[in-house]
């Protein structure tokens, strides 16, 4: 195992600054995700760590030691790519053994170590049979035992589940997880997906433009995110934002939405309390912060209203409905009958205490 040490690292492509002046440190044995949209630096970054990628400017260290110049063979990381790239003239076995042969070790060795490990992955019936002879799922997880057997420092899986159905997905992003548990090696994983980021990791770093946005645990950054990007970036269905002005009341505060519309007061909000009458903002509500009424009176932290839902969308056991404030949209999850039809209107309860309140001009949570 090791630790990963990035300072004031820099690349550029053709003119293009892919990476900007990234500081990051990645803890022995933890699970780190880079995350972001396409374009973002993230993959780079990767083949940076792995030495895929020459450095422009700054350091990288893996557990101490400096390895800018040092070649990808000597740096005792392993890389888990997406295309899988197994050699289709060799069977799982030898895929799975190239890079102990390739260090000469002894046959004996190498059958404990593969048998070993494709155990583990549970493709031990798999051993005699080709890459073509596989599935997709089976295939990423050949590609994973040959980095496993290898016992290297640092693990580096770039999109490794991008190529596989949804089933399968949620299957090797299980098996993944699981790994970790059990040989706690330092694993960075690049994925577009935030799902899969917050599934996996212990730590999500979240990328923009080449630099990063906010970083730190997956919950921390859903609760607590530092913009509108990580914000509406992290969750599913994303974030609700309504632009409102703040109408001070007392040594408090609110926010009216519209002209028309009553003033929603916020229990707890200090950002508001200090701002100017009339100040525009940008209020953060998840989905899971609005829900239907029951009872004479809402919770406490919440208001209630009684909107016109505009649209349904049932998957399951909950169901996302649509309806505006102030003619703006936003979403709130229900139960899967709470409400039966479009044109109907429910009693909402919105949790004020959960929101998120943003500056409209930088973005940034106040």
């Amino acid at each position: 195992m090791a630790s990963v040490r990035i300072s004031a690292l820099h690349k550029h492509f053709a003119g293009v600054h892919a990476v900007r002046g990234i500081d990051l440190d990645i803890a022995d044995g933890g699970f780190t995700v880079l995350v972001g949209p396409s374009g973002c630096g993230k993959s780079t970054l990767l083949r940076m760590i792995a030495g895929l990628e020459d450095i422009d400017a700054g350091r990288i260290e893996i557990d101490g030691e400096i390895v800018n110049d040092m070649r990808p063979r000597d740096r005792d990381v392993a890389m888990v790519f997406q295309d899988y790239a197994l050699y289709p003239h060799m069977t799982v076995a030898g895929n799975i053994s190239l890079t102990l042969r390739a260090h000469r070790r002894p046959k004996a060795e190498i059958e404990t170590r593969v048998r070993r490990v494709a155990d583990m992955l549970g493709i031990v019936g798999l051993l005699h049979r080709y890459p073509r002879q596989l599935s997709g799922g089976q295939r990423q997880r050949v590609a994973i035992g040959r980095a496993i057997v290898r016992n290297p420092r640092v693990f580096l899986f770039d999109e490794p589940l991008s190529n596989l159905d949804a089933q399968l997905r949620d299957e090797m992003r299980g098996e993944i997880k699981r790994l970790h548990q059990d040989i706690s090696t330092t694993m960075i994983y690049v994925t577009h997906d935030q799902v899969e980021a917050m599934t996996l990791a212990d730590r999500i770093v979240l990328m923009r433009d080449g630099v990063i946005e906010q970083q730190g645990a997956p919950l921390d950054l859903y609760e607590q995110p530092a913009n509108t990007f990580v914000a509406g970036f992290l969750g599913s269905p994303q974030m609700n934002f309504l632009r409102g002005r703040v109408v001070r009341s007392g040594n408090g505060a609110a926010v009216r939405f519209g002209d028309s519309e009553p003033a929603l007061a916020f229990p707890s909000a200090p950002a508001l309390s200090a701002m100017g009458d009339g100040a525009e903002v940008i209020v953060g509500l998840r989905p899971e912060h609005a829900g239907r009424g029951s009872g004479a009176d809402p919770p406490p932290g919440a208001v209630r209203i009684e909107p016109e839902i505009e649209l349904i969308q049932p998957t399951g056991s909950r169901s996302y409905a649509t309806f505006r404030i102030a003619g703006q949209p936003m979403l709130a999850e229900l139960q899967a009958h709470d409400v039966s039809r479009p044109g109907e209107r429910i009693p909402i309860d919105i949790n004020l205490s959960r929101a998120a309140v943003f500056d409209p001009q930088t973005g940034k949570a106040l």
